[in-house]
């Protein structure tokens, strides 16, 4: 005997073992059922139908699962032949009950996103699903719609995570994986199509591709469709709002004729889809002409041939929904009528019979399927009411009986929801797939190249990105938190691929949240203590630096929650020694001294150790104690091992590769990560900041320099920011700090490494260091050493670099700076020493500059005098530059290489640089310390004699003599009369320095003297000063009057070689006084005895007289 529980059970054994059956035969068969039409028939309408019907009416969910287990393969070996059956079974069995419609249990709805899932896997599934049904006009967007429904499904929205949310994630990260694994042959050739305007009218539902199996065809003509389709369903939303707004849109996008034609609408009408089916039936029934002329043309797009009545009227009433009216139905009907008996004549007469049946039929549909009529129309009643109606005639009573049976089994259902699709797979709408399946366009088959990836993962991109973090975070299980992980990195594979920046910000965004680093709450100790045990936390770290490291490229805003990220690893103690010491290994700062606290290092549990911590270690050291008597507390053994693997995955992490790896990065990503870096360091050195803001900004300038440093062949991109940001620190610093110092010396070392590589910013990069300039004049003095030496390595190693005038400026102010400086002076000399000792690196640009620079250093009394007398040899030996440069503009000039006037221009800057040189050592001969004094004496006979070798005219050397010796003649008289013997001491040395120094200069230049019309005039002045020398009586310890025995011998050495040159000899007086009587007027004074001597060896040589002089 068989209980109800028996029977239930055999009701679902039959099934089963008849779908195990079928499963068997589709498996087995494989691609060889397809070369039997009549099975390839059965598969494409009788199965498909009857798993649609069983897979909607059974609550067994194993049924289920074996429906689309044989689905699945019959899509591995028949798809080609299946388009629309698969549409079919996708829209209304597994989307419908994975989304817990159509009343199926829990149970069938994990079953359907199982094989869901299951698809996905398919490698070129979701491809297949785009190309076919999102690129038909025709055809839904299966797509898009099982994208939204995996990424919904996966949200828990008030609810701990189940299975059904993580087999949700599973297929939508599936779906992203295919397209990341034929990412890896994305090209740049296939960036997203770019629609070209078209001119002209498009029937859209015409276009067909030449060829459907090969890619250079049917990827452009499916792109082109969906952009169509895009256009296409923004028209429908206008129309479904506004007819007339809709018919404008469509006819600007030019998928209506500018000139509104009934074909066109007609056409719009029946393959637009997602049409409010209410407003086309309104239409369709307008007594309006056009309306009328539309429903003609509207009814002309059905093919009816060889149909039955009912099954035409099914299909017909399918496209929109029948208006209420009465005679809007009638003008409908009778439209229908006239065209299916123009294609179908075989039974009925004329339209009119048609006409009649069509409204008999829609009468009995009413009649059979309103449960409010209770008296229902039978058989007979049906031929009854239809007889005659044929020309006169009657129908043929199997053929009405047919139509009743059919209409009796199978209601033509008409009250859906326009727009909105429909809620089952009637009969009606079965059929008509099937007619359809006819013309369908080919089924396009993807290969494993991402020919239209771009556009199907920026569909999906968002909300897999939003579903993948919010899995993540309600995830307690391992294997989901790892999924999840798979899942971020595959996005982020593939947002690079494609450059989609925003994804990948988006998602990083996301991910640095996770991390818990970026809004900490707590004590350090605290916060490592946490981050240590949050196994999530430390996972959703370890990718970020993961993505950032390959993919970094098409990282932009994110790239701030990044760094944020870093410095809070870094005051947590995590990052590993490499990342703090990347910038320092880069500035060579590894072994400088520096004020403050380190810069991190790797945090580490200390567990016997009385020292108070800094807070980078936190509880696992030692809690911060009161007294020293308090008893520690010791992290456990597993707070240690935590501790430990949270070090070996943040070393795993590789962070310090972001910068040094910076290299690589694009221009856009390396800009965004420069601009990030300044951004956090800009945060953390706010008015009242504490010393760990200031260790954290510190950190950020260091990493921002070595990225600076480790993109020397883009700096342009990079330096107004970096610049800016140094510029800020050393102007607004009212106190010396490590950030200062970092600031300072981080400017001149990347001065120092580009100079070579970047001569085009050379200028740029000099002019910056003006900055150090504006230093508060306590913090220069006190960094003012380290800055003297930074300068002379810059100097030693880029001297050859350094071209513009601007740039040397820079380079001797702060040399001239560091001359009073007790401990900057000395390597300041050393680099002003190195510039001019034997004109090594003077030009013509900087030769002012550093002969300033040399005199600064002179003039101070820092230092010993050693320095001071080096300084003026410096000063006097660069006058060989000017003899050089003035030989090669000669030389130039005489070849044609320089025009004249561009000679005479460089002749006079030489000459004003001369007397520059000459002008200064004659201040110096003034100078108290005597040794400084007779060496400026010697400098300066030095330098004037060097004006020989540079062929400068008499003129100037009648100034040397007016305005640079005897004005240093007269100074050292008046120091010799006026000061004491004790504060000028040696003065007797000096003065005999300078008098020999003007007669030799005077012998030397005498030739271009005499062409002077004030020779006599400058041989008086030097009589006149030698006289007052004679007359001086120095009142110094030691004076034994060397300077009275010396001037009548230097004076007797001049009249000798004048005489012997022929300029003083004796002669007639008539025409004014001879330079014979002039001289002889001031030696009397001096050496009376020499006139004597020198009378009786005179010549007969023509005197000169002073008026001849003079007008010479």
């Amino acid at each position: 005997m068989v209980t109800g529980r028996d029977l239930r059970a055999i009701d679902e054994d039959m099934p089963l073992f008849a779908l195990g059956l079928i499963n068997s035969a589709v498996v087995l068969g494989g691609k060889s059922l397809g070369r039997h039409s009549e099975l390839l028939t059965i598969i494409q309408d009788d199965l498909f139908r009857a798993m649609m019907h069983v897979a909607l009416s059974s609550k067994n969910s194993l049924i289920l699962s074996i429906i689309c287990n044989i689905v699945l393969n019959l899509y591995h070996h028949h798809r080609r032949h299946l388009k629309l059956q698969l549409e079919s079974f996708f829209s209304y069995v597994t989307i419908r009950l994975a989304q817990g419609k159509h009343g199926g249990t829990y149970q069938q709805q994990e079953a359907a996103m199982e094989s869901l899932v299951s698809f996905c896997r398919q490698p070129t599934f979701m491809s297949e699903l785009y190309v076919n049904f999102d690129c038909n006009i025709l055809c839904s967007n299966l797509f898009e719609e099982l994208g939204s429904l995996l990424s919904k499904s996966a949200f828990p929205v008030n609810c701990p995570l189940s299975t059904l949310h993580v087999l949700s994630l599973e297929g939508l990260i599936a779906v992203v994986r295919c397209i990341a694994d034929r990412s890896s042959s994305a090209a740049e050739s296939l960036e997203p199509y770019v629609d070209v305007p078209v001119h002209g009218y498009v029937p859209f539902w015409t276009l067909k591709c030449s060829c459907y199996e090969d890619p250079e065809y049917w990827v452009d003509f499916v792109r082109k469709q969906k952009i169509i389709k895009q256009k296409l369903m923004i028209g429908v939303d206008h129309f479904n709002r506004d007819i007339k707004k809709g018919f404008e849109y469509l006819q600007e996008m030019q998928l209506l004729h500018d000139t509104l034609d009934a074909s066109s609408v007609a056409c719009f009408f029946r393959f637009a889809p997602g049409l409010d089916k209410t407003i086309v039936g309104d239409f369709l029934g307008d007594p309006d002409e056009f309306a009328l002329q539309v429903l003609e043309e509207f009814t002309k797009t059905f093919d009816f041939r060889d149909m039955s009545l009912d099954m035409a009227l099914r299909i017909f009433l399918e496209t929109f929904r029948l208006p209420g009216e009465a005679q809007k139905i009638h003008r409908i009907l009778e439209a229908f009528a006239a065209w299916y008996h123009e294609q179908s004549p075989q039974v009925l007469a004329d339209k009119d019979a048609a006409f009649v049946l069509a409204y008999s039929v829609i009468l009995l549909n009413t009649d059979q399927h309103n449960s409010q009529v209770k008296k229902k129309m039978s058989e007979e009643d049906f031929i009854r009411n239809n007889r005659k109606i044929n020309a006169g005639q009657d129908l043929p009573r199997d053929y009405l009986s047919n139509l009743y049976r059919s209409i009796l089994k199978h209601e033509i259902k008409m009250s859906y929801e326009s727009g909105a699709g429909v809620t089952e797979m009637t009969s009606s709408r079965w059929i008509s797939l099937i007619y359809k399946s006819r013309n369908a366009s080919p089924y396009i088959l993807c290969d494993a190249q991402p020919w239209l990836d771009y556009e199907m993962f920026a569909t999906i991109s968002g909300p897999a990105v939003a579903a993948v973090s919010v899995v993540f975070d309600h995830a307690e299980d391992e294997e989901v938190v790892k999924l999840c992980e798979d899942g971020f990195l595959a996005i982020a594979k593939v947002g690079s691929a494609y450059h989609m920046v925003e994804v990948l910000d988006k998602l990083m965004v996301s991910l640095c949240t996770f991390t818990t680093l970026l809004n900490p709450v707590g004590s350090t100790e605290e916060l490592l203590m946490s981050f240590n045990e949050d196994v999530k936390a430390c996972t959703a770290t370890v990718t970020v630096f993961k993505i950032a490291n390959l993919y970094g490229d098409h990282l932009r805003a994110s790239w701030g929650n990044v760094v944020d990220c870093i410095v809070q690893l870094q005051k947590l103690g995590l990052l590993a020694a490499c990342v703090s010491n990347v910038a320092a290994e880069v500035l060579d700062m590894r072994n400088e001294p520096v004020s403050g606290r380190g810069l991190g290092g790797t945090g580490s549990i200390s567990s016997g150790s009385k020292k108070k911590t800094t807070g980078l270690i936190g509880k696992f050291s030692q809690f911060l104690s009161l007294d020293s008597d308090e008893t520690e507390i010791q992290p456990t053994e597993d707070q240690l091992a935590a501790h430990q693997r949270t070090l070996t995955a943040i070393e795993a992490c590789h962070i310090e590769s972001i910068i040094t790896e910076s290299t690589f990065l694009q221009v856009e990503s390396l800009v965004q990560l420069a601009k990030a870096l300044v951004s956090v360091a800009n945060r953390s050195q706010k008015v009242g900041s504490s010393a760990e803001d200031e260790t954290t900004a510190v950190f950020c300038l260091d990493l921002l320099i070595a990225v600076v440093l480790h993109n020397r062949d883009r700096i342009l991109l990079l330096w107004h920011d970096i610049y800016e940001h140094i510029a800020n620190i050393v102007q607004t610093a009212m106190v010396q700090s490590l950030l200062v110092e970092r600031a300072v010396f981080g400017l001149l070392r990347i001065c120092q490494r580009l100079l070579p590589y970047k001569e085009e910013l050379g200028e740029e990069l000099l002019r910056s260091l003006q900055v150090i300039l504006k230093l508060d004049a306590r913090i220069a003095y006190t960094l003012c050493e380290r800055i003297t030496q930074e300068v002379m390595q810059l100097v030693k190693a880029n001297a050859r670099h350094i071209k513009s005038p601007t740039s040397w400026k820079t380079v001797s102010s702060l040399l001239a700076l560091t001359a009073r400086h007790p401990e900057a002076s000395d390597p300041g000399f050393e680099a002003l020493s190195f510039i001019m000792l034997d004109g090594a690196h003077l030009t013509q640009a900087n030769y002012v500059l550093f002969l300033d620079a040399a005199r600064a250093f002179a003039e101070t009394s820092t230092g010993d005098i050693e320095r001071s007398i080096r300084a003026l040899d410096l000063m006097a030996g660069s006058t060989k530059c000017l003899i050089t440069w003035s030989n090669q503009s000669s030389i130039d000039g005489f070849e044609g290489d320089l025009d004249p006037v561009r000679v005479q221009k460089i002749s006079q800057e030489l000459t004003d640089m001369w007397i520059k040189v000459v002008q200064a050592l004659r201040k110096f001969a003034s100078d108290p310390r005597d040794p400084v004094r007779n060496f400026a004496v010697l400098s300066l006979q030095r330098c004037i004699s060097a004006a020989e070798a540079m062929h400068l005219p008499a003129m100037i050397m009648g100034q040397a003599f007016d305005q640079v010796l005897f004005v240093m003649l007269d100074e050292l008289l008046e120091i010799a009369v006026t000061r004491s013997a004790k504060e000028y001491q040696n003065m007797e040395t000096t003065l005999l320095l300078a008098v020999k120094t003007v007669s030799k200069v005077f012998l030397q230049f005498m030739e271009q003297l005499l062409m002077l019309p004030n020779f006599p005039a400058i041989w008086s002045a030097v009589l006149n000063h030698m006289g007052k020398y004679m007359k001086t009586r120095l009142q110094e310890r030691g004076n034994d009057n060397k300077l009275q025995e010396s001037i009548p011998e230097l004076l007797k050495n001049m009249l000798l070689v004048m005489r012997a040159r022929g300029v003083l000899v004796e002669g007639n007086t008539r025409d004014g006084y001879t330079l014979w009587e002039l001289t002889w007027h001031y030696v009397q004074a001096i050496a009376p005895s020499l006139e004597e001597e020198f009378s009786q060896e005179a010549t007969r040589t023509k005197p000169i007289l002073v008026e001849a002089v003079t007008s010479t």
